[in-house]
């Protein structure tokens, strides 16, 4: 499968990146500039606002596909997760004490000990279980004993677990794996470069229910939205609220993803600057613009995520437009 469309040919100009105006009393304080692309699941760019190609790293965008191999090896139902487990996978949760456990759950079920964990203890925190990426650390770990691989080298690069994440990603966007472009992320597991536009395509193919390993994962995350992100947390409250129509997946530096539940669709943001609180904004926007949730929902979501506090409130200027190659 290989991205058609306007993927991979120069950047055609009249699309502008959307605005996220920051108003302080109604008056403009700040500015964030968003890329945004919806695909679908054979690769096709179908609306586009600035750059589809936009290059950055996908961070915790990546975890539903890095969990792949903790389904797809039989590692999952070798040691009886359920789907509370198979979201911890997928999370980048608050460390409170209810998703360590489901964490530490999941070491326990493989026979593993904490220890083995090579994501940090994070600040103010006690166990590395509390860290944000410790789910994803611990399929990882029950991956490799589940394989018979190394659990003391699980995160480098050439390790069989990660040489089957960049084998598996790479399948799913047409291209061979050891073409991606990694880089070390925060927890120490390695992250990908990816166009916007392949991000779109990864979350289409996440939410078209046609892979068995993505849809046992995409239905845990929609069936517990508390794990995956945590308590008033864009992810889980989007999730929440839109009754499993829905897939919403963060990652840092202002990545968005996001994907609708049995329709094959895809849509990546890149907030240039990686502010939070503009990516969830254009989020808000770009689902009030496809028209994926009801009115009632979107406006109970702006109400918490465009209005930080009584004097600020964020609002978004610009739209998707469809692309010129797709429309012709």
């Amino acid at each position: 499968m290989t991205l058609s469309s306007s993927f991979g040919t120069p950047h055609r100009p009249g699309v502008p990146p959307l605005e996220v105006r920051v108003l302080r009393g109604g008056i403009l304080e700040s500015v964030h500039l968003a890329h945004a692309v919806v695909c679908d699941h054979r690769g096709r760019v179908l609306m586009r606002a600035g750059d589809p190609q936009q290059l950055s790293f996908v961070r915790s965008a990546l975890k539903p596909f890095q969990a792949q191999v903790f389904v797809g090896s039989g590692a999952a139902d070798g040691v009886g997760i359920d789907d509370r487990g198979l979201a911890i996978a997928c999370a980048s949760h608050a460390g409170s004490p209810a998703q360590a456990r489901e964490a530490f759950k999941l070491l326990w079920s493989a026979d593993l000990e904490t220890e083995r964990l090579q994501c940090p203890v994070p600040p103010g925190g006690t166990s590395p279980l509390e860290h944000n990426c410790s789910g994803k650390h611990a399929a990882f770990l029950a991956a490799c004993r589940r394989m018979h691989w190394p659990l003391e080298s699980y995160l480098q690069l050439e390790h069989p677990l990660q040489q089957q994440v960049l084998k598996r990603v790479g399948e799913l966007l047409g291209m061979p794996g050891a073409e991606l472009v990694t880089a070390r992320d925060d927890c120490g597991a390695p992250t990908l470069q990816l166009q916007l536009a392949q991000m779109a395509l990864l979350y289409a193919h996440l939410g078209a229910s046609e892979q068995a390993d993505l849809e046992r994962l995409s239905r845990a995350m929609l069936a517990h939205p508390d794990l995956v992100a945590g308590e008033g947390r864009f992810d889980t409250e989007l999730m929440r609220r839109g009754h499993g129509q829905v897939m919403s997946k963060g990652g840092a530096e202002g990545i968005q993803c996001l994907s609708r539940t049995g329709e094959g669709m895809g849509v990546a943001i890149k907030v240039i600057d990686g502010a939070s609180r503009a990516k969830h904004a254009v989020a808000l926007h770009l689902l009030r613009q496809l028209d994926w949730l009801t009115p009632l929902t979107l406006e109970e979501l702006e109400q918490s995520f465009l209005e930080p506090s009584e004097v600020v409130r964020l609002e978004v200027v610009g739209e998707l437009r469809f692309d010129a190659a797709t429309s012709r």
